[in-house]
């Protein structure tokens, strides 16, 4: 797999909720703290506006733009972010998964969005990247995202046999769909998210990804992106913000943490399998990049 599916699959990110509402103006509600969630809305029909809590001004949405909120954060929608606001816990309480609820009559917005609960440590890894809101303007190259919200509307109005488990694989795909988008649009953020927007940098990633317990160098990862050694160092710093090796090193951990989690395999044969050959070296890597020896790793998480 590539980079951002391999990280994803890490997550797990689970559909707790693909659904929708269309109402009439004025209106607002008010979506309280998510968890450890991240939303993603889709602007199907009208216009709104977005407030999102820390962050001091409101965004203007319009048809076809999307939001992702990765952080859980409570925010606010609305025609007016100066009416009195309805609360979404109690507004959409009776409606289930893949319903779209109609409010003050309808017509005026039309909002269709997913909700994913992220699991495991691995989360913050994608997480850190992103902030508190991300939006995505309608345009001609979003058609994948449009088809997708289109196909989302579609199943939610038919409510056909089998519609929850299709509302969780397009909620999965407009998750992916947004997030490529965004990648795109601000490749100019610092992290291992934006860098799969540079070419040579994103196959060197990809090669660590494809084979993490290869004994790579800076040097060979630096003829993967086909780039000299010094100049490839200099770049995957500046677009990763982290050395290659440590790169190498923090994703090796993560895939430990998940095997630790998820399977019987015995430390000595994860370390193995991940590019070490004394259990020692692995164990210092991981206790200095995860925080915790591997033996206690599913008991540290297991503490309130």
């Amino acid at each position: 797999m590539d980079p951002l599916s391999d990280i994803l699959s890490l997550l797990r990110p689970d559909n707790y909720l693909s659904a929708g509402f269309d109402i009439g103006a004025p209106w607002a509600i008010q979506f309280p703290h998510q968890g450890h969630n991240i939303k993603t809305a889709a602007i199907v029909k009208g216009e709104c506006w977005i407030s999102v809590e820390g962050l001091s001004e409101p965004v203007h949405l319009q048809t076809g733009d999307c939001v992702l909120l990765p952080h859980g954060k409570a925010f606010l929608m609305g025609s007016d972010l100066d009416v009195p606001p309805m609360l979404a816990g109690t507004t959409f309480k009776p409606t289930g998964f893949g319903v779209i609820r109609t409010l003050n009559g309808g017509g005026d917005c039309v909002v269709a969005s997913c909700r994913f609960g992220l699991q495991g440590p691995q989360a913050d890894m994608l997480l850190a990247m992103l902030p508190p809101l991300a939006v995505i303007r309608n345009r001609d190259e979003s058609e994948a995202l449009r088809q997708c919200i289109e196909r989302t509307m579609a199943e939610m109005r038919k409510g056909d046999p089998g519609s929850k488990l299709v509302l969780q694989h397009l909620a999965h795909m407009m998750l992916i769909q947004v997030l490529r988008m965004y990648m795109n649009d601000d490749a100019k953020g610092v992290g291992w998210f934006f860098a799969l927007a540079d070419p040579q940098i994103s196959k060197a990633m990809s090669a660590i990804h494809a084979d993490p317990a290869q004994n790579w160098t800076v040097e060979t990862l630096a003829r993967c992106a086909g780039m000299s050694r010094s100049a490839f160092a200099a770049r995957f710093k500046d677009k990763v913000g982290k050395s290659p090796m440590a790169y190498l090193t923090h994703w090796r951990m993560m895939l430990a943490g998940e095997k630790l989690l998820h399977s019987r395999a015995p430390i000595s044969q994860i370390s193995l399998s991940l590019g070490y050959e004394s259990e020692s070296a692995f164990s210092t890597a991981f206790k200095r990049v995860m925080g915790c020896a591997p033996r206690g790793y599913g008991r540290t998480l297991d503490t309130p």
